[in-house]
Formats: C-alpha cells, structure tokens, sequence
C-alpha cells in the first residue's frame, strides 16, 4: 500500500493526509448502504488518510450521519473533521447563510449528527453577500474560543474576500480563516491567478476539491455520459456543459495515454498532479467503492518531472480562463 504523507494547513502545527475523503453526493447520498460506507472509510484509514471532509447540507445532514456513524470507531485525536455552512437547510428565513444565529445553531446541530464534541476545521460554504463579515468573523472567532471549533475555513471565496477577512481579524485580533477549499484541477486553475498569491504569504492554507473534474479526468467519459453518472444527472447540467465543452474529451484521451505510457491510470495522474504542487495541503477525493479509493490512493507512487508537467499543462484547456 502507497506510503501517506502528511502536510500543514499554511503556517498552523496541524497536518492532514496529502489526499482526504470527502462525502459530496456519496455517502448518506447516493451510496446509503452502511457496509460499503463503512468499508470505504475503515480502508482509507488503514491506508492512513487523516481528514475527512462534510457539509450540512451533503445528503441534507445524512452525510453527517453516515460518515459519523464510521468515523466513531477510530480515536478522536488520529482524526481531522471538517463541515460547512451556508446552503439553506430548510425553507425557513434564517435557516441559511452565514449569520451568527445561523452559524450558532449549525454547529451544534453538524456536532449532533457527526457524534464530536467538537470540529477540528469548520468552512464557511460560500461567501454571504447578505451579512456583515464583522458578524461572520466574529461569530466563527467565537466557536473558536468556545472549543466547539479548532480552526475556521472558507470555500469558494474571491480574493478579495478572502483579503477582507484577513484584514478584519488582524485588526481586532480574532481568529483569522486558516484554509481555503477550492475547487482545482488539470482543468480548472483560477487559484493560481487568483487565490493563491494572495493567502499563502498570508499563512492559510489549501484543500481541494473535485481534482478529477467531476470525473471527467479519470477517463469515464470519453466515450460519451454512462447513464447513472454524475454528469448524465439534470442537477449537474452546469458542470456537463462546463467539462464537456468541444474537443475537450479527445484531449482527455490523449491525457489518458500518456497516463498509460507512465503506468497508472488516468485518476492517478490527475491526482498525481495536483500533489505535486507544494502549495495544496490535501486533495480531497470521493469513492464509492473501496476499489476506487485504492486507485486513488496509488496517485501517492506516481512522480512527475518538469517535462511531464509542462506537457500536461499545454494539453489541458483550462475552463476557469474568459472564453473557455
């Protein structure tokens, strides 16, 4: 089995395992069978894998649940958990965002589904246009002191957010966002431009999400949308018109050859890719199977040199630039 390595969060003591386990759509989800969620997990503890990554609203608190049911088994100190808050829970006015009565309430009720008495990192989902940062900041600055929360994170917030925030917590002396989680891959590299310039001088650190482009990288479509993939799904019509843009699926194939030349698979070299980068404390990754997180795991054995890198980088397009 690949040998975990292990990184910091920016400038902070704690570190997590190079590739985590996420539950976005997966467990609670579309995989609600307690066995295979719990080999899942146990394997990828085994395998070393530190972090697991969830949200209130992944399966509308079953993520919590199912993942939490798992992860109870393990000791609490050989573990780091996050969630998130800010998509709306239920119809109701307040029950969504990033308000403090919002953020107070959902803690408490993540902590209940998970079985912790506490989060180790706690993201703040997006960012939310409708309520004063000071109120954000403060209240996450607040769990901090409380013991409810270990650290706070973002995801999915612009520079200038981001710098806002910082610049807030530096002026009154709160607990500054200590990781960004954004999405990153082959395929999508705004961070680089946009993100982080600005955050590591500033000592955050970052976890990503969807390195595999919804699964796009891993070869799964270059023949077309299986039915039952995620892609074929209505809800995800945004992200199929976004990776499945004209031509994109014979450069994946091509991807896929030179994966094959190397001996790995075409998940492990996206992967592979991304670990390769110094500035991503961890690449959080989805399984269904417990044979796809040993695929995934394999990326840890796979070494790019700079030639292979920048041949990977001129055959990818990268959607996140205008026109693409």
């Amino acid at each position: 089995m690949p040998t975990m390595t292990y990184a910091p969060l920016g400038a902070c003591g704690m570190k997590v395992s190079r590739l985590s386990l996420g539950g976005w759509t997966t467990y609670g989800d579309s995989v609600r069978n307690d066995a295979t969620v719990a080999a899942i997990i146990r394997k990828a503890y085994e395998a070393g894998v530190n972090f697991y990554d969830m949200a209130d609203m992944y399966g509308y608190g079953k993520t919590e649940e199912a993942m939490g049911r798992v992860l109870a088994e393990f000791p609490r100190h050989t573990l780091v958990l996050s969630s998130k808050l800010f998509v709306p829970m239920s119809d109701d006015v307040n029950d969504r965002g990033l308000s403090r009565k919002h953020i107070m309430e959902s803690i408490d009720r993540s902590l209940r589904r998970i079985g912790m008495d506490y989060l180790d990192i706690y993201f703040c989902h997006r960012y939310d246009p409708e309520t004063p940062l000071e109120e954000t900041v403060r209240a996450m600055d607040d769990l901090v002191h409380q013991g409810k929360i270990l650290y706070w994170g973002t995801s999915e917030w612009s520079r200038e957010q981001l710098n806002d925030a910082l610049e807030l917590c530096a002026k009154h002396g709160y607990y500054r966002p200590q990781v960004e989680q954004p999405q990153y891959n082959l395929m999508w590299r705004r961070i680089e431009r946009d993100i982080l310039p600005s955050i590591e001088p500033a000592g955050m650190g970052t976890v990503v999400w969807s390195p595999l482009a919804s699964g796009v990288l891993s070869g799964k479509y270059d023949n077309g949308i299986p039915d039952g993939s995620r892609l074929a799904q209505e809800k995800f019509g945004s992200l199929r018109n976004r990776w499945l843009q004209d031509g994109v699926q014979e450069k994946v194939r091509a991807f896929g050859k030179i994966a094959a030349g190397l001996g790995c698979s075409s998940a492990q070299l996206a992967l592979a890719w991304i670990l390769a980068n110094p500035s991503i404390s961890s690449v959080i990754t989805g399984a269904t199977q417990t044979a796809q997180l040993e695929e995934n795991l394999g990326a840890l054995d796979v070494q790019l040199d700079d030639g292979l890198k920048a041949q990977l980088d001129d055959l990818l397009p990268d959607a996140s630039l205008p026109g693409n």
